[in-house]
């Protein structure tokens, strides 16, 4: 996991030095370059089938910075930190209110334009993200558990002119999920013996939706995710009567807003 991380480093250091801006940052069909920054609101539902059931409303802000050039290829590194205090439930555990939640999470993509119509143009793209989340279930359950995505995004944008400087931009896109690992800190729990398991995530897979509409400086749309994660691998807890810890399979679903600001 840290030889992709440091491959994902290398390529947006690559991608930034090697892109020089357009100067037609202003073409409502192409890609636009620049910094952009802004705040999304979200649904967010995270479920273990008979298992446990993590749920609420989350908060969050985004960032981008798009470089592009006159051969209209671009490349883009998108950050994203939000947080939920979110309802837990479970048939074992009972349920609770307020959990702490937050997701970190950093892509770099490269695509191109294309314009097969006057009115219109499509934007493949592909590359590489990395997730991170964070949920502190002391209070239900007695631990904290770290959760670590890498994978590789797959996508299509189209843009739609409207008039006016306008676009519709359509989106979606396939996660390649390349593998996950979850730390589990049963140490938390205070039973003797009892030591942090560490799980392996080899099988899975993802997919986004978005739509916009954008203009020069504002963009503006609702979007969604989903991420289904098969049976990690199992590793003893250890303790007086230790028992098998693993992560069972699971799906999380996310839908939400966002306005964008570009500089």
């Amino acid at each position: 996991m840290k030889a992709l991380l440091a491959a994902a480093a290398a390529l947006g250091v690559a991608l930034s030095v090697g892109a020089t801006q357009s100067k037609a940052a202003g073409d409502p069909l192409s890609t636009r370059p620049g910094l952009e920054l802004g705040v999304q609101a979200s649904y967010y539902r995270y479920e273990e089938p008979d298992v446990l059931k993590l749920s609420g409303a989350r908060g969050g802000i985004v960032g981008a910075y798009t470089f592009t050039n006159a051969r209209h290829l671009f490349s883009r590194i998108e950050v994203r930190d939000s947080y939920g205090r979110l309802k837990y439930e479970s048939g074992s555990a009972g349920s609770q209110s307020k959990v702490p939640d937050n997701i970190l999470e950093g892509r770099i993509l490269a695509g191109a334009d294309f314009f097969p119509g006057r009115s219109f143009s499509l934007s493949p793209y592909a590359g590489l993200g990395y997730r991170y989340l964070y949920s502190d279930l002391r209070e239900p359950v007695g631990y904290r558990y770290e959760s670590n995505y890498v994978y590789a995004p797959i996508g299509l944008a189209a843009r739609m002119h409207l008039g006016g400087g306008l676009a519709l931009v359509p989106a979606v896109e396939a996660d390649i999920f390349l593998g996950g690992r979850q730390k589990t800190q049963y140490s938390d729990t205070g039973l003797p013996g009892v030591h942090d398991v560490i799980n392996s995530q080899d099988g899975g897979r993802g997919y986004r939706g978005a739509l916009m509409l954008e203009n020069d400086r504002w963009a503006f749309g609702g979007w969604m995710s989903y991420w289904r994660i098969e049976d990690s691998d199992v590793q003893a807890t250890g303790g007086t009567s230790p028992t098998a810890g693993f992560v069972p399979k699971n799906w999380t679903r996310e839908g939400g807003l966002e306005i964008r600001y570009r500089f």
